[in-house]
């Protein structure tokens, strides 16, 4: 399969196990295969989007220039494999990497897919055209790229200021579809156009999302299925009783959580079901350009009154993972050891040490017994989010912190994160790919959209230049433990837990395929048919 959610979600979430279901018998064509959807996206256009919740339904409209092996349990570079590229090759000291493209290959409304597109693309991308993306959470993976280039209609190269070896892996990301170059990003958020296996039929916000099958796909046989439909039900335990009852052939990826598994499999035990490290992070998000959270004491003491294991065991019954920025091992390749995370502020065992550090934290900044600060914890309008956050409230209550939940729907939760329009957050941040540059320099990186908490340290930036150019994995290792390390201790975006979660479908769906590594690989359900 040429794509892959763990929730992925997303994305897609990108390192970890997966699992298969082995094909019984011989493919067949057609059928629609019904999913529900977690909640309403705010618009079509995967650029403009932070959350998989584009990913998942939008993502078998369009093509990479490449993509991870699916049938690989661990995504690496080794596992990058073409889309629209035929082919690529590095050249000029590491620093052009060229694709030869397919030919062929037809967007939506029958005109051509060539390099211009690829370079439209890009550009926009990078901002450097006239026509622009109202969001670009993604524009700092770019930062490295001088230019785009073409050689006719079917060669194009990118051009970067410095060897960047994580490139190929980002282009690999469900985050990197090929837009059409005579398509608008307007029109793209209503009425995507791509080359994918899968043609979009409309968008009903807070009902539904249809798409229909791609008769002119340029993989021959492809997809199986007649369409692909969404339903939105925003409510989990509504959707999961649908499921049960047959109304759905499949759940949102990744959606399930362990308690509730249990609950399917009693309901439903004929369901296949597979749980997978998500490589999304439940996080602490402040507001450190303005009062109280831009007092460092406030921020530190924050982090160390948290007592992880506690939101692992009430909300996963143990199956979820600590760590720190990167994904832990050994599902991830850049999480760090025990030794050196366990050595971090508000990360060692004795919580109850950790949190009287805290109190004093909390005293010196002026408040105490007598006096609590009250602040309101912004979170996004899904069970994902609201539930650890009830969590996060009664912790903070530890060390004088009063907290009062906010609640934000998802279409206007990025947009208010990103304008820093919140006090204190409880966020997910999922990683496109497991690669230190996808996670640093979008989420930590100075001036970056993603970057919600203004978290801004040149010298640590620097080091992400430093592990960026490194090709040498064991030492690129060493110089991102180090980074990470020095994140959390700078409170920059305390990590609470890295997730797992379940997604299920009935037997009758056959060629699924689960990935652990990102919920936004970009799962196109090309290979996926159904046997009733």
């Amino acid at each position: 399969m040429r794509s892959v959610w763990a929730l992925a979600a997303t994305a897609a979430l990108s390192l970890l196990a997966f699992s298969t279901i082995t094909l019984a018998g011989e493919p067949k064509q057609g059928g629609i295969l019904r999913m529900y959807h977690r909640d309403s996206p705010g618009n079509a256009s995967i650029h403009e989007g932070a959350t998989y919740s584009i990913n998942v339904p939008f993502m078998p409209v369009f093509n990479n220039l490449v993509i991870y092996k699916q049938e690989v349990a661990q995504n690496s570079m080794d596992t990058i494999v073409p889309e629209l590229a035929e082919s690529w090759a590095w050249a000029g000291d590491n620093k052009t990497l060229t694709f030869k493209l397919r030919q062929g290959v037809k967007w939506h409304d029958g005109k051509p897919f060539t390099s211009a597109d690829v370079k439209c693309t890009f550009d926009m991308l990078m901002g450097k055209s006239q026509q622009k993306f109202r969001q670009n959470p993604r524009k700092t993976w770019y930062e490295q790229v001088n230019d785009v280039t073409t050689s006719g209609d079917f060669e194009v190269s990118f051009n970067l200021k410095r060897p960047q070896p994580s490139l190929l892996a980002l282009l690999a990301s469900g985050y990197t579809p090929v837009y059409p170059c005579h398509v608008s990003p307007g029109e793209m958020r209503t009425h995507p156009i791509g080359t994918g296996p899968f043609r979009f039929v409309e968008f009903k916000a807070n009902e539904s999302i249809k798409l229909v099958r791609n008769p002119d796909y340029w993989r021959k046989g492809r997809p199986y299925l007649d369409g692909i439909e969404f339903t939105i039900i925003p409510n989990r335990s509504t959707a999961i009783l649908a499921f049960v009852a047959g109304k759905f052939d499949m759940t949102f990826p990744t959606h399930i959580t362990i308690p509730l598994l249990k609950d399917v499999k009693s309901q439903s035990p004929n369901a296949v079901c597979r749980v997978e490290p998500t490589n999304v992070s439940t996080n602490i998000i402040v507001n450190s350009s303005a009062p109280p959270f831009d007092n460092i004491d406030i921020r530190r003491a924050m982090a160390m009154a948290l007592d992880r294991k506690a939101f692992v065991s009430i909300l996963f019954e143990g199956q979820a993972d600590i760590g720190g920025t990167m994904l832990p091992p050994p599902q991830g390749l850049w999480g760090m050891p025990k030794d050196p995370l366990e050595s971090i502020p508000g990360y060692g065992p004795d919580v109850n040490a950790s949190r009287e550090e805290a109190r004093k934290l909390m005293q010196k900044a002026g408040y105490g017994p007598d006096k609590h600060l009250a602040v309101k914890v912004a979170t996004r309008n899904l069970a994902e989010y609201r539930d650890p956050a009830v969590i996060l409230i009664d912790q903070l209550k530890s060390i004088y912190i009063d907290g009062e939940l906010d609640v934000v729907e998802t279409a206007n939760w990025f947009p208010k994160v990103a304008r820093k329009d919140y006090m204190l957050g409880l966020n997910l941040t999922g990683n496109a790919v497991d690669d230190p540059d996808q996670s640093f320099y979008e989420n930590y990186s100075c001036g970056s959209e993603r970057n919600y908490t203004n978290y801004c340290n040149k010298e640590i930036e620097k080091l992400f230049d430093v592990q960026s150019q490194e090709t040498d994995l064991n030492k690129r290792k060493k110089l991102v433990w180090d980074i990470d390390k020095k994140l959390q201790e700078d409170v920059a975006r305390p990590i609470i837990f890295h997730a797992r979660a379940g997604t299920c479908w009935h037997p009758y769906v056959k060629g699924v395929t689960v990935m652990s590594n990102s919920s936004y690989n970009g799962y196109r359900y090309e290979d996926v048919w159904m046997d009733k």
